[in-house]
């Protein structure tokens, strides 16, 4: 019986100790959970120019979707690390999937009420409990094995994660645009306002029904979870020559290359957002319909797949993760200026479309292996602090909930296209990162007496 007041539940393993089948059980049990990660969190794409329309919003108020649902990561990421030094990895898990059972079941009640503030209160509940989720999931698959294949293992997971994005806004689209839609949309300026409301509460009911499915397999996930055979990883242990080695740390600021790989992972998942969840309105500003658009998310989200494909194939036997973190930031630089100073139109779906738009499709891979190569660097050696520098590394998601609304703003102020500016000074301080910064290991140089 696991002891209530203590920090290590018991039956917690060190990682060496696991058999290869209880690796291999871990593995498929993660990736069925980053599965859901990922069609819980890129639902979000249709969800802005949904909730834009049927909520009558500015760009900048529609992307408070992606603030609600972000900022939840830092404000939660910490307490995470203290329920999950409590009550453990596998109890974590279950406690977040019912959390954001609740917050799905809060967007019946604001469907109903046609109340946008309300479906910011669920998405920030549905952001809290993946903050338990990914502060305990992602060290966990980290540490699953040798350091230097971690990159291939969090590949593995982001297939998952990026695979179940693939599907879900194709799949919420479905239920809830009809192709009659498109002509409904164009009447809707033409209304008056009791047929426009009318029309509106319509539409927003639709998503009444799949998030009450939602919010009871999440409940029913929970409870999986926390029967299943999922081990218990003890990280509060350390050998003899990592505890000599963080003898004289006292706090994650003593680890300045973790400090900076949380900044990482700020820009990183800003970056990553703006490419998936601006694509939709980028594309429609071009005159493309929303029941066309919607593909688009989904190619990017392809190109982030092919990415890892490449991450599992070439990582570590033909290059090793930091020089693919390198290549990958590098590119992502390459690209944002593609998309801001290419020129030249095709016709796609039937509809004259600058290439522009490819641009932010490929950036789907320069993302892919930045996340899987700032984690094993931002982890490395944090032995008894291995739970909260993984919780600091969460917190730094909410840069997921800032940079679509300063790219709102700035495309509200001067156009969809001069935003993706927003873009270049990210991939810039990614490239220090991988190039430099995860190799600091002191604030101030070490000068010795000679």
């Amino acid at each position: 019986m696991e002891k209530i007041g203590s920090s290590t539940p018991n039956r917690a393993v060190q990682v060496k100790s696991l058999t290869a089948k209880q690796t291999l059980i871990s593995m498929f049990i993660l990736g069925g959970l980053f599965f859901v990660f990922g069609f819980i969190t890129w639902i979000n794409a249709i969800l802005i120019p949904y909730f834009k329309i049927a909520c009558e919003l500015s760009n900048f108020q529609s992307y408070l979707v992606a603030f609600a649902f972000y900022i939840s990561y830092f404000v939660m990421s910490l307490p995470s690390s203290y329920l999950l030094k409590r009550v453990g990895f596998k109890k974590g898990i279950m406690y977040g999937l019912w959390i954001m059972a609740i917050g799905v079941f809060i967007f019946i009640p604001a469907a109903l009420n046609r109340t946008y503030e309300i479906f910011l209160i669920g998405l920030f509940t549905i952001g809290s409990g993946l903050a338990i989720l990914q502060t305990a999931a992602n060290p966990y698959i980290t540490i699953l094995g040798p350091s230097e294949k971690a990159a291939k293992r969090i590949s593995f997971m982001g297939i998952c994660n990026k695979g179940a994005g693939i599907l879900a806004p194709l799949i919420f689209a479905s239920v809830i645009f009809k192709v009659a839609d498109n002509e409904m949309l164009k009447q809707l300026p033409l209304m008056n306002h009791l047929e426009r409301q009318l029309a509106l509460d319509e539409l927003i009911r639709r998503v009444i029904l799949p998030y009450s499915i939602l919010g009871m397999l999440l409940t029913l996930l929970g409870i999986l979870i926390r029967f299943s055979p999922l081990p218990e990883i003890d990280t509060e242990q350390e050998d003899d020559e990592l505890s000599s080695l963080n003898a004289d740390k006292k706090s994650l600021f003593d680890f300045p290359y973790l400090i900076l790989g949380v900044l990482a992972i700020f820009f990183h998942v800003g970056t990553q957002v703006i490419a998936i969840d601006t694509i939709i309105a980028y594309a429609n500003s071009m005159g493309m319909p929303i029941m066309e658009a919607k593909v688009f998310p989904s190619y990017t989200l392809f190109t982030t797949i092919l990415g890892y494909g490449l991450g599992i194939i070439l990582i570590p036997k033909y290059i090793s993760q930091v020089n693919m973190l390198r290549i990958c930031t590098i590119l992502g630089a390459a690209l944002t200026l593609l998309i801001i100073y290419s020129s030249g139109s095709y016709t796609f779906l039937g509809h004259t479309t600058d290439i522009s738009i490819w641009f932010i499709v490929l950036l789907g891979l320069a993302n892919s292996l930045v996340w899987a190569g700032i984690w094993p660097v931002a982890l490395k050696n944090l032995g008894r602090f291995t739970k909260v520098g993984a919780s600091a590394l969460i917190m730094a998601l909410c840069g997921s909930a800032i940079f679509p609304l300063i790219y709102g703003y700035v495309a509200d102020m001067s156009n969809v296209r001069t935003a993706y500016w927003i873009l270049f000074p990210c991939y810039l301080y990614l490239v220090f990162y991988a190039c430099y910064g995860h190799l600091i290991q002191r604030w101030l140089p070490n000068f010795k007496k000679k």
